[in-house]
């Protein structure tokens, strides 16, 4: 898949997945209308902003990253050709699901609104069970031991701490660990 094409897929569903989950079905069930703050804490909305703050541009990152270094989009449909390990995915396996629901949940506590908690808890049980029985899977079946590699190293949803390094390919397109004698042999005539 060309960059171009695959910026195009990746907007096309930019729009038909992340915006429709945190914006159009937040607005259905708040009509964005502010409620009470919860537990009467005007600072839970203050909170709410800095998830919708901080969500809003991991999303946006998270799906360049697919089109743009992974030749593909985060749908099922055109999936990427090469495994992104850059960003965010240095440090958690699922940002784009961490960053949809931080909106969500950003958009509960800024309206003040329990619905849309539930929501946002209903929303990641599926994007986890999603994730556990047909991501991963398909990921290990498609990217073999450089997503083991990754899935090892990687959380799933809660992030590291410290950025993650993929190993580098070789001229041998094998990683690190798994170069044979001649790769080997090519990099120390090369340092020669």
């Amino acid at each position: 898949m060309s960059k171009a094409i695959a910026v195009l897929g990746s907007a096309l569903f930019f729009v038909v997945a992340p915006l429709v989950l945190a914006g159009f079905v937040s607005w259905w069930i708040t009509q964005w209308e502010f409620r009470p703050a919860f537990f009467g804490v005007d600072l839970t909305r203050v909170l709410g902003g800095i998830l919708i703050i901080v969500g809003v541009p991991g999303v946006v990152d998270s799906f360049a990253r697919f089109a743009l270094e992974g030749l593909g989009t985060p749908a099922p449909i055109a999936p990427p050709q090469k495994l992104v390990v850059t960003g965010l995915y240095r440090y958690v396996r699922n940002p784009i699901y961490i960053a949809v629901v931080a909106v969500i949940f950003g958009q509960a506590l800024l309206f003040g609104d329990w619905r849309l908690l539930w929501y946002g808890a209903l929303l990641w049980l599926f994007f986890h069970v999603w994730v556990v029985m047909i991501e991963e899977p398909t990921l290990k079946q498609t990217f073999g031991t450089e997503y083991e590699s990754f899935q090892t190293n990687v959380p799933r949803w809660i992030p590291r701490l410290t950025p993650w390094r993929a190993a580098q390919r070789h001229r041998c397109k094998r990683l690190d660990a798994g170069c044979n004698k001649q790769c080997e042999t090519a990099k120390r005539r090369k340092r020669a």
